[in-house]
């Protein structure tokens, strides 16, 4: 359901530069929101069926009444017709069942797969590149540095490194 946005995550790199990651990371937030309205929209839809099967099940037991009180009677006629849509309830029933517990389901699956989108975007957004665990060497965070710190890193690295080699 979410697999555009979960490739987008797994896409962005590291090496990127610090603006087209904020734009990514920007739309990748975007998607997200548009991820959770459809799991949202999901369990309404879950909801929905509930209310749906709580009716018919109403409904069924309303046309069994009937039929009692009919055979009670002795009514034939009106035993036959609550008999038929006895049975025209109880198909609904069983499809509403298998529906309410397909989109159960769903629905659940679909809160998994944004939570792990979410938490995925999360590190992301830490510095953690996509897939890599949070305790993985080189996941710890590190402090932003900027280009002159870095520049002056390598240039003491390159100093030490003339030094050993005698230069």
């Amino acid at each position: 359901m979410f697999e555009p946005l979960r490739d987008g995550l797994r896409g962005v790199s590291a090496r990127l530069d610090p603006d087209e990651r904020r734009r990514i990371t920007h739309t990748m937030r975007e998607a997200l929101v548009h991820a959770r309205l459809g799991v949202e929209a999901l369990g309404s839809a879950v909801t929905e069926t509930a209310a749906r099967l709580a009716a018919e099940r109403t409904e069924l037991e309303t046309v069994r009444r009937r039929q009692g009180l009919a055979a009670q009677i002795n009514d034939e006629e009106t035993v036959a017709i609550a008999e038929r849509f006895a049975l025209l309830h109880e198909e609904r029933v069983a499809m509403l069942e298998s529906k309410q517990m397909v989109q159960q389901q769903e629905h659940e699956m679909a809160e998994r797969e944004y939570a792990s989108m979410a938490a995925e975007l999360r590190a992301l957004l830490a510095g953690v590149t996509p897939g890599q665990a949070p305790d993985a060497p080189g996941a710890e965070e590190r402090p932003r540095r900027t280009r002159a710190e870095k520049e002056a890193d390598a240039d003491d690295r390159l100093a030490a490194l003339k030094r050993r080699m005698g230069k």
